[in-house]
């Protein structure tokens, strides 16, 4: 009982203020696999994405499979015993997100950003780029974490950035997201590498032409 308790709390408590929603890019740090504890969990049974290149389990859980609350119940459980965990922060926003709680979902993405969490780099760059969750889309924001999910070699970054470029999503930006034309090369060069099945190397064959025409 003393558990389910804690565990209520916790859940009270993540509405409350705490982590702000944009954090600033100085705090991003580089993440580290060995840092962090990898042991399976059960939030991991329920919360995995199926994409996460460092998840803890090859099978993920799709939006569609997920049991919400059974998640985010047992996400919080997990963080009692390592509450800084990215994994897992990230695993119980992504249960918060699809639930449409996306505000209480807030304090567990940034912390796994702020852990330069390449999944959480990726996802919440997409959620502010495209407004996923409701609000005003910020893509200049949004579009530096997806660069950097690409310098943590999350595939979707490696290709997501150049994509977002190309159909100038940034043209309104200033200082951020930083747009290198020899970094985005070596994004696609990476990409190319490891790109599997047809539609993802037609893509980023497509995507390097694009670059190369607009280099001549």
């Amino acid at each position: 009982m003393r558990r389910v308790g804690l565990i209520l709390i916790a859940i009270l408590l993540s509405g409350a203020a705490g982590d702000a929603w944009a954090d600033p890019f100085s705090e991003i740090k580089t993440y580290v696999r060995s840092d962090h504890d990898r042991t399976v969990t059960e939030c991991d049974r329920l919360a995995t994405h199926p994409s996460d290149p460092e998840a803890v389990l090859t099978d993920g859980i799709t939006r569609e499979q997920m049991d919400k609350p059974a998640a985010i119940q047992a996400c919080h459980t997990a963080l009692l015993d390592d509450p800084n965990n990215p994994r897992l922060n990230y695993q119980l926003a992504r249960a918060y997100g699809y639930s449409g709680l996306h505000e209480k979902g807030d304090i567990y993405r940034n912390r796994a950003v702020k852990a330069g969490y390449p999944q959480s780099l990726f996802v919440v760059g997409y959620i502010r780029i495209e407004g996923w969750d409701g609000r005003n889309p910020d893509p200049c924001y949004g579009g530096e974490l997806v660069r950097r999910s690409a310098q943590a070699g999350r595939f979707a970054g490696l290709v997501g950035f150049p994509h977002y470029v190309q159909t100038g999503q940034f043209l309104d930006c200033d200082d951020y997201p930083v747009i290198d034309p020899v970094e985005i090369e070596a994004f696609l060069d990476a990409a190319e590498a490891r790109a599997s099945g047809y539609y993802q190397t037609i893509l980023v064959r497509s995507l390097k032409a694009h670059f190369a025409d607009v280099a001549e």
